[in-house]
């Protein structure tokens, strides 16, 4: 099982450990490094799919050790105090894939972070929700480390309920998401498939219906 490594390159613990807690939570693998010279070594023996980056560090600041990222071809983001628009400019110039000031939300980052994995082509084929792994292009299901049997339709639903996690979700957009025909208002082929799911994974406590709207992932 693949899960994203991302390199968070902070000297603040405090800002470093909310991070590394934030993004662990949704599925990332996480590292740690308080100053430039160890980002760098860690980079010389470890690989990563994207860096976020402090420009005010210790050793080696951010600017120098983007120009030894460079030819490695991995995404940064720059994660800093620096909020000027000539700080903004300098930062994407030098050829950071993006610029987020302190301080900052976590569920920012984290789109941020998305974003420009997809741009790089790095988006995981992986959703995971507590102990629930589907991997996309093999459509397979495995719930702490043991392959679950699902139908192509509670596949789908599942995935949709992941990707949109702690979201309500409308029957109506469930239905035609899942099952690719308008929604005529009967919500017993839904029902009944969301109640399988439950019972399958033993999700009564993480599936909430959520009531006239339809339904929600939350964790």
């Amino acid at each position: 099982m693949y899960m994203q490594r991302i390199l968070i390159v902070e000297d603040d613990e405090a800002i470093a450990n909310l991070l590394y807690m934030d993004l662990s939570d949704e599925g990332f693998l996480c590292s740690c490094a308080s100053d430039g010279k160890i980002a760098a070594d860690m980079l010389e023996n470890e690989s990563f799919d994207l860096i976020l980056l402090d420009i005010m560090l210790p050793e080696i600041d951010g600017y120098e050790l983007l120009e030894y990222i460079k030819p490695m071809d991995i995404p940064v983001i720059f994660l800093t105090a620096k909020s000027s628009v000539k700080d903004r400019i300098q930062g994407l110039k030098m050829g950071a894939d993006d610029y987020i000031t302190k301080p900052f939300q976590s569920g920012e980052v984290t789109a941020r972070i998305e974003a420009v994995l997809r741009r790089y082509g790095r988006k995981s084929n992986e959703l995971s929700f507590a102990d629930v792994t589907l991997h996309l292009e093999s459509r397979k299901v495995y719930q702490g480390g043991k392959e679950m049997e699902l139908t192509v339709k509670e596949f789908d639903l599942l995935a949709e309920l992941i990707q949109n996690k702690n979201v309500a979700q409308y029957r109506s957009r469930l239905y035609e998401k899942v099952w690719k025909e308008p929604f005529a208002g009967d919500t017993r082929t839904l029902d009944t498939h969301i109640q399988r799911l439950r019972k399958k994974l033993g999700w009564e406590d993480y599936i909430k219906t959520v009531f006239r709207i339809g339904y929600r992932l939350e964790g």
